[in-house]
């Protein structure tokens, strides 16, 4: 009996509906709350049309720094993450092979803990007085590298991107991984034997033949850090000063206050330009597929 392909599209009104009722209708009326005066110290809303957004794209307000520095967070950590993911892909595939699994294990060790855990051991080992990391330093005479890793405005962002970046990177690598295993063997022994050496295989042949895997990790690495919260929050509440605050701090902290309004803005234009990127991006994939 030939198995049945297509299906009745009822099947999928269950779950379309709870998408629709929990995931589209708040997210319409969010973006119509960010044209108002939302707020929990009065029962009456009114339109104020843009002067949210306005407030947001302000040189008198912070935002623009968060805006700043969430780009910041996300082209650094896609750059680290998706070049040490594929250095430890490469190294675990092509390189090591004695105990590879038991290395994979252990790096990707740190995706299932859980952020908050991560965040607060780390607080205590980049402690700038009793922290692991500078007392190992001084110990093995390097005291002039050790840094107020988290209290310095000038590095604390990039100390976040660093804890980030070690958290994440075995999830990019098992995907690399899953790239590179998925590389017909012919070609890259067809490259050996045209007498191409490690580099010349590795451009010519392995990255173009990895390039969806490469597409796929950008896009959640760019989803993943256009919202970091949790990592942020845990390690510096967006301290030193201003220093770390990012457009979730930011949307967080208008809601903690009551600007209802002003966080939805904040919340709707966010959601605007992930919306633009992912479009491009899934246009750029389907470009690749089709030209494949």
């Amino acid at each position: 009996m030939k198995p049945r392909t297509n299906y009745p599209f009822y099947f999928t009104l269950g779950a379309l509906v709870l998408y629709l009722v929990f995931m589209i209708i708040p997210g319409l009326a969010g973006i119509a709350y960010s044209f108002t005066n939302w707020s929990p110290y009065t029962t009456k809303v009114n339109f104020i049309g843009l002067e949210n957004f306005i407030t947001v794209f302000s040189a008198n307000e912070n935002y623009l720094l968060y805006i700043r520095h969430t780009f910041i967070f996300t082209i650094v950590t896609i750059v680290l993450k998706t070049v040490l993911g594929l250095a430890l892909a490469l190294l675990l595939t092509e390189g090591v092979k004695h105990l590879a699994y038991l290395y994979r294990v252990l790096i990707y060790l740190p995706v299932v803990l859980p952020m908050l855990a991560i965040a607060l051991i780390f607080r205590s080992i980049l402690d700038p007085a009793s922290g692991f990391l500078n007392t190992a330093l001084r110990a093995l005479g390097l005291g002039i590298l050790a840094q107020k890793w988290l209290v310095d405005p000038r590095i604390a962002l990039y100390s976040v991107i660093g804890v980030d970046s070690w958290a994440g990177v075995g999830y990019i690598m098992v995907i690399l991984i899953a790239g590179i295993q998925s590389i017909p063997r012919e070609y890259l022994e067809a490259a050996e034997v045209d007498g191409a050496g490690f580099w010349a295989k590795l451009i010519w042949v392995t990255l173009p033949m990895m390039m969806p895997a490469i597409i796929i990790v950008t896009v959640l690495n760019l989803l993943y850090a256009l919202k970091v919260f949790d990592v942020v929050y845990a390690l510096t509440n967006g301290g030193p000063g201003y220093a770390t605050d990012v457009i979730y701090t930011a949307i967080f902290e208008a809601f903690s206050q009551g600007l209802w309004g002003l966080g939805t803005a904040f919340s709707s234009l966010l959601f605007v330009f992930m919306g633009v990127v992912g479009y491009f991006v899934i246009r750029l994939m389907d470009r690749g597929r089709t030209r494949d």
